[in-house]
């Protein structure tokens, strides 16, 4: 029995040792450190390529002949919205004013961009904290569900996942395309 195990493993050495020496005449250390440099080179040369992943938000970016993103009701991006708009409240189209803070939870609306004719989804913040609202009051609800229950309407005070906050004003974030 001994006599046939030893036998065994001198026939897997043999057949390793032939596959080795045929790998070896095949490909040579240069051949080896070759191909070990092309996989270093492309694995830094990878996370340099141009990637976007801006979801198509650059796409729904607008801008007028002054610079600017125009502040009233029917603005593309405020197709689901109801509420006041931060841009006339100290702050913009995307970020809360001053002394306020964005609610942990939101409304999306799709809304239509004419310039490209894509549809976006578009998150609608509330900004808790001041007393009341200010602005322009914005009550478009395109395409809104009924307020039956809580989170399928815009029409929901965001501002309780912030404690005891009053709702100052509405934020419109383009998320990404609708697909």
């Amino acid at each position: 029995m001994a006599k046939r195990i030893d036998n065994l493993v001198e026939w897997v050495d043999g057949v390793a040792e032939a596959s080795m020496r045929h790998l070896a005449g095949m490909s040579g250390r240069r051949s080896l450190l070759h191909k070990a440099g092309k996989i270093f080179i492309g694995g830094a040369v990878l996370p340099m390529l141009p990637y976007d992943n801006s979801n198509g938000v650059s796409h729904a970016e607008e801008r007028h002949a002054e610079g600017t993103i125009p502040d009233d009701c029917q603005y593309w991006r405020y197709c689901s919205l109801h509420g006041g708009l931060c841009s006339k409240c100290g702050g913009s189209v995307t970020q809360c004013p001053p002394g306020t803070t964005p609610s942990k939870v939101a409304w999306v609306g799709t809304c239509r961009n004419p310039k490209d004719n894509k549809d976006y989804l578009v998150s609608y913040n509330d900004c808790c904290g001041k007393a009341g609202s200010c602005g322009d009051e914005c009550t478009r609800q395109e395409r809104d569900r009924p307020g039956y229950r809580m989170g399928l309407a815009s029409e929901s005070s965001w501002c309780i996942a912030n404690g005891k906050q009053g709702v100052h004003c509405t934020v419109a974030i383009v998320v990404g395309l609708a697909e």
